[in-house]
Parts: C-alpha cells; sequence; structure tokens
C-alpha cells in the first residue's frame, strides 16, 4: 500500500502548531502529523502529514492560504518494507572501543570491543548520526585519559545508548531520561536487551525534573545530545546538577551554532575542553570551574 505525505513550512510555533491541528479533522484523515522547528535560525516550521489514501488536495490548500503557510508539496512513497530497507543501509558502527550493531549483524560483533545492540527498527541514535557517534567518541576520549564517571546521567536519552555505553565500562548505575514516554519505553527496551536492567535507570523528565534525577545530582558526567535552542535553555540547570569539574557532553549542535553554545556555558562556568566535528554537526565536551 503506497503513503503519501504532505508537507509545508511557515514561521511561527503557534501557527504551524495550530495548522497541524487543523490537519488533524481532514478527510481523508491522516495516519500522523508532525510539527518540527527548522533548526537553521530562520524561524521557520515545518509541517507534514502522513496519508494511506491520496489527501484533499483543495482542503489543504485552503489551510495552507489561511494559515500564510507555503503550499503542501504532496509525495506518493512507494511501499517499502522500512526495517529491512534500514538493516541493509545501517552497518556496524565503531566508535572508539565501542560497537554499535543491530540483531542481523550479531556475527559482526569484534572481539574486546564494548558491544551495544540496537536494533534497526529503533534507528534513531543507533551512532549512524554524527552526534551520536560524537558522543560516544567524546566518552571513550575522557575514558582513555583515565576519567572514571561514578554519577552519570543520559538527558534525552532517546535510545539510551550514550548511558548503556557508560554502564558498560562503568560499574555504576547510570541514569537515563527523556521528556517523550515512546522514547524511554523505547530506551528501557535497549537495557533490557543489552542485559543491562538494574545497572541503567530510564525515567520519563523534562531535563532534569524528575525527584530520581534531583535526588541522584550532582553528576560528574551529564550527556545531552538533543537542540540547540533546549540546550542554551538547560545551560543554569547544568550549572546546578554538575560536580564541581564534572563533565558535560552536549551534541544536537549544527557546527555553525557551535561557538554561541560555548559561550552561553561558559558564562555558567562550565567551559570547553574539546570539541569535534562530524560532517554538519559538532559535539562539545564541557568542564565544569573545579
Amino acid at each position: 500500500m503506497p503513503t503519501f505525505t504532505a508537507l509545508t513550512t511557515l514561521t511561527g510555533r503557534d501557527p504551524a502548531y495550530a495548522l497541524g491541528e487543523a490537519m488533524e479533522r481532514l478527510i481523508p484523515e491522516p495516519t500522523g502529523v508532525g510539527v518540527f522547528e527548522v533548526e537553521d535560525g530562520s524561524g521557520l516550521w515545518e509541517v507534514g502529514g502522513y496519508f494511506e489514501e491520496a489527501p484533499d488536495t483543495a482542503a489543504l490548500a485552503v489551510l495552507a492560504a489561511a494559515m500564510s503557510a507555503k503550499d503542501f508539496t504532496i509525495s506518493e512513497l512507494p511501499e517499502t518494507d522500512w526495517v529491512a530497507h534500514v538493516r541493509r543501509e545501517l552497518a556496524p558502527v565503531e566508535a572508539g572501543r565501542f560497537f554499535v550493531y543491530g540483531s542481523h549483524d550479531a556475527d559482526k560483533v569484534p572481539e574486546g570491543c564494548q558491544p551495544l545492540l540496537i536494533e534497526a527498527a529503533m534507528a534513531f541514535g543507533t551512532g549512524h548520526h554524527g552526534t551520536t557517534l560524537g558522543c560516544l567518541r567524546a566518552l571513550d576520549r575522557l575514558a582513555s585519559e583515565g576519567f572514571h564517571g561514578k554519577n552519570v546521567v543520559d538527558i534525552g536519552c532517546g535510545t539510551a545508548v550514550l548511558a548503556m555505553a557508560a554502564a558498560r565500562i562503568w560499574p555504576e548505575p547510570v541514569l537515563a531520561s527523556d521528556i517523550d514516554e515512546v522514547a524511554v519505553e523505547v530506551a528501557q527496551a535497549n537495557v533490557d536487551a543489552n542485559n543491562l536492567s538494574g545497572r541503567v535507570a530510564c525515567v520519563e523528565a523534562a531535563g532534569f525534573d524528575h525527584p530520581q534525577l534531583a535526588e541522584a545530582a550532582p553528576f560528574d558526567l551529564v550527556f545531552a545530545n538533543i537542540l540547540k535552542g533546549p540546550l542554551v535553555a538547560l545551560a543554569p540547570d547544568m550549572a546546578g546538577a554538575l560536580q564541581p569539574a564534572g563533565y558535560a557532553i552536549l551534541s544536537g549542535l549544527l557546527n555553525e551554532q557551535a561557538d554561541e553554545v560555548i559561550e552561553i556555558y561558559a558564562r555558567s562556568g562550565i567551559n570547553l575542553v574539546h570539541r569535534e566535528s562530524i560532517g554538519d554537526w559538532t559535539t562539545l565536551t564541557l568542564q565544569a570551574n573545579a
């Protein structure tokens, strides 16, 4: 069965969410609607819907005009077994001592590595994206330099691959949090699949706002692989959540956004130690004042 997509862009968060809500009332109704900020500083938001039958082009045109959005671009996607496609496309990833793989590549896990199993159906955060790969490399580098994380948290954990990586190399328990309930469920499934149950605790939280995180703070290592806006907003809380001389590994940043984030965190007493760019993305390793 083919799938149809309808995508547009417009300026402003509130109009974008209003358009997304209006799309949900279309007939035929979409199977899903997404609203996302375009992270390029333009102020644009992308609104898109997925349909199992051709959408009503006239109704979409009316919605676009009413919300001052661009005309919808409608595309038909061929029927695809996406999990099989991802399995073909996503080869295992090596990041220092870490080896991220799907179960279909279990026979390729090399001796002496730290294996991290992430299924193809849960592909976001597998390590193929420059942000996750950068964080794994940053963790490997810190550990190689002699750092031992005894109180680690992964904020915005997604698949929890970073929390699991820390739990692979250090014996202390690790916390992983995400604002999205489904992401927390995915994280817990990955923790169980990697035999790390009881080693990584997954909680639903916005930033550090959770009793379990508050009780565990201050941390000696915080991962935050999110986006520039949330990272900037998190800076004051990060300053309070880090131990003196504690580390923060930040990613989800386009290369041109990194300098601004470095400056903002420096104002909170958290300073740059190392930066690495992979493709369009930069990962920062910062350290709180002693």
